[in-house]
C-alpha cells in the first residue's frame, strides 16, 4: 500500500493523519450542523476534491514550484489589486471576487504564494540573509498583506505574515533583527490602533474584559469557554452538547466547531486531536530536516508552521486566549476554500518528499 502511495508521490503517514482530522470534523459538523446530512455530504465532497488537488500537485518535483513561484506571487497580487477594485461586498468586508463561472477569495491563494515566493528568492542568495536581502523580503511579504489587511481580514493577514516570517526565521533570521521587529511593532502600536475598524478593537478590547459586554462583543467568547467548560473530561456524548444545540453558541460549525467537540466528547477526545494535529506538524518538520536544498527546507518547514499557527490562532480565540478574527480549524471546520489550499499545500510536501526518495534511489 505504502509503494502503491509512493508510486503517485503520496506520503501514507500524512494522508492517514489529514484523513484522521477530517473524518473527526465531519463527525462533529453533523452534530453542530443541526444532524444535517447535506452538510457533512458537502463536506465530504469538498474533502475528496481537496485530495484530488493534493494529488495532482504532489505530481510535479519541487523545481517546478520554485520556477512559477514569482509568477504565482505577481498573479495573486494582481487578483488582491482587483479585489480593492471591484471586489464583491459581504458582511462588511471586500473579499472575494467574482469571475462569473467561480467566486473565491484571492488572499488564500496568497497564503501558498508568500512561503513559496520567499523560499524561491533565499534559495540562491547567501544565508542568514543580509540586511538588503531582508530589505527585499519584507517588500516581498508587506504588500500583499497590507492589501489583505485592509479588504479587511485580519486572521489571512496574520497567517500570511506567519507563513513569510516562518521562511525567514528557518533561513537564520537573527534575533537582533526578529526582536528589532518585535520593538517596531510594539512602537507602532498606538498608530496600528488607530487604523483597526471599530468592530476590530472591540474585540481586542473584550478579549481583555469578556464580562464588559456579555451580550455584545462578549458574547462569542462567553458562550464558548461555556461549552467548553461543560464537557469536562468525558464530555456529554455525541449529539448531546446544548450550546450549540440550543443555538447559544454561534458559528457552531465553523470558527466554533472547537467549542462543541470538547462539549460532546470532552477533554481526552481534545487531546486525541492535538496529538494528531502535532503529529502532521512534525511531520512536516520532518520532511523539512531531509529535504536536499534550502527552496524545499524553506518551503516545507514553513508550511508546516504555518499549519500549527492556523490550529494554534483557532483554538486560542475559542478559548478566549486571542481575539476572535474568523480563521476555521484546519480540515475540522464546515468550508471548502481553506480546505483545498490546504492540501494543495500538503501536497507540495508530499513532492518535497517523494521526489527526494527517487533521486536517492
Amino acid at each position: 500500500m505504502a509503494d502503491l502511495l509512493e508510486s503517485w508521490h503520496v506520503d501514507l503517514w500524512l494522508l492517514l493523519l489529514l484523513s484522521a482530522v477530517a473524518g473527526l470534523g465531519m463527525f462533529v459538523i453533523y452534530s453542530a450542523s443541526g444532524h444535517s446530512i447535506p452538510a457533512v455530504v458537502n463536506q465530504a465532497e469538498r474533502f475528496v476534491l481537496g485530495l484530488f488537488v493534493m494529488t495532482v500537485v504532489a505530481q510535479a518535483p519541487p523545481e517546478f514550484y520554485r520556477m512559477v513561484a514569482p509568477w504565482l506571487y505577481g498573479l495573486t497580487v494582481l487578483l488582491l489589486l482587483l479585489v480593492a477594485a471591484i471586489g464583491d461586498h459581504a458582511m462588511g468586508a471586500q473579499r472575494w471576487l467574482d469571475l462569473g463561472f467561480i467566486r473565491f477569495q484571492p488572499s488564500e491563494l496568497m497564503k501558498l504564494a508568500m512561503p513559496m515566493t520567499l523560499a524561491a528568492f533565499l534559495h540562491h542568495r547567501r544565508l542568514p540573509p543580509r540586511p538588503l536581502t531582508l530589505l527585499a523580503a519584507l517588500v516581498i511579504l508587506g504588500a500583499p498583506t497590507m492589501l489583505i489587511m485592509v479588504q479587511p481580514d485580519l486572521g489571512t493577514s496574520m497567517l500570511v505574515v506567519a507563513a513569510g516570517g516562518f521562511a525567514l526565521f528557518f533561513a537564520g533570521l537573527q534575533w537582533r533583527w526578529i526582536l528589532g521587529a518585535l520593538a517596531a511593532v510594539g512602537a507602532a502600536a498606538p498608530l496600528l490602533w488607530e487604523r483597526l475598524h471599530d468592530y476590530q478593537q472591540k474585540r481586542i478590547l473584550t478579549l481583555l474584559d469578556p464580562e464588559s459586554d456579555p451580550l455584545g462583543a462578549g458574547y462569542h467568547i462567553t458562550q464558548s469557554k461555556i461549552a467548553i467548560g461543560s464537557g469536562g473530561l468525558f464530555g456529554k456524548g455525541w449529539l448531546e452538547g446544548t450550546q450549540a444545540k440550543l443555538e447559544f453558541l454561534p458559528e457552531a460549525h465553523t470558527d466554533f466547531i472547537f467549542a462543541v467537540f470538547a462539549e460532546e466528547l470532552g477533554l481526552i477526545t481534545v487531546l486525541v486531536l492535538l496529538t494528531i494535529y502535532l503529529c502532521i506538524v512534525g511531520r512536516c518538520l520532518w520532511i523539512a530536516v531531509r529535504a536536499q536544498d534550502s527552496f524545499q527546507r524553506l518551503l516545507a518547514a514553513s508550511l508546516g508552521m504555518t499549519f500549527f499557527i492556523y490550529v494554534f490562532i483557532n483554538i486560542g480565540m475559542v478559548i478566549g486566549l486571542l481575539p476572535v478574527v474568523g480563521v476555521p480549524l484546519p480540515l475540522f471546520s464546515f468550508g471548502g476554500t481553506s480546505m483545498v489550499s490546504l492540501l494543495a499545500g500538503f501536497g507540495m510536501l508530499m513532492s518535497i518528499h517523494t521526489h527526494r526518495k527517487l533521486l536517492a534511489n
